[in-house]
């Protein structure tokens, strides 16, 4: 099964500080301040969605290239301070200090690359097929369903927004009925059930496993 192109789309560069430092994304690209920024969710997304794909199709620039591009692409449709507080949970979070925020938030965002940034290479030609954005009962979120579409699979995919200072940013995303931070919150509640915060933290600074 290969849904790379939207394994990339969702979470997959995600700046480029040091490990220890406290997340700034005052460093990230900010197209969100652009006065063409898609005021509409639906356009947002396919406007993204489009010019990473065409990054990715683009035989004249290397790997490294690509990965820039769309850093700068996705990134800046990704509220990843929320993320790394959804994924910790309204249980675990109050237990870390404003320090060990900043620092599981920028950690956080770099497991997600460090989990999605190698599938890059395998992106073919999958087709995505959008669906209209559908209103939540809080009018500042919604959800883009989609469907991708290879040679011999149909992957659904629910994408998940909340609208921050009147922009449009994408907070969790599901594939096939999975959220990917509920993933990470079961994984977070097992370590800190025995583990410190400290422990979780130095955890999450060990290089993944190849």
């Amino acid at each position: 099964m290969r849904i790379f192109c939207f394994v990339i789309l969702i979470l997959a560069l995600a700046g480029h500080q040091g490990v220890n430092a406290a997340y700034d994304d005052t460093n990230e690209p900010n197209d969100a301040n652009d006065p063409n920024y898609p005021a509409d969710p639906n356009e947002l997304v396919r406007l993204k969605w489009d010019a990473a794909v065409s990054v990715l199709q683009n035989k004249d620039l290397d790997q490294q290239a690509k990965d820039r591009q769309i850093d700068k692409i996705v990134t800046p449709i990704f509220d990843f301070p929320l993320m790394a507080k959804l994924a910790l949970g309204r249980d675990n979070w109050p237990k870390f200090t404003d320090p060990q925020r900043e620092i599981f938030t920028q950690l956080f965002v770099k497991r997600l690359k460090a989990s999605y940034q190698e599938r890059i290479t395998l992106y073919t030609d999958e087709k995505a097929l959008f669906q209209p954005a559908v209103q939540q009962k809080n009018k500042n979120t919604i959800h883009i369903p989609m469907h991708l579409v290879s040679k011999d699979k149909e992957t659904a995919v629910l994408y998940k927004l909340r609208k921050v200072d009147k922009r449009w940013k994408i907070y969790d995303v599901e594939i096939q009925g999975v959220s990917i931070l509920l993933t990470y919150r079961s994984q977070f509640d097992d370590i800190l059930r025995t583990a410190t915060v400290e422990q979780l933290l130095a955890r999450l600074q060990e290089p993944r496993p190849s």
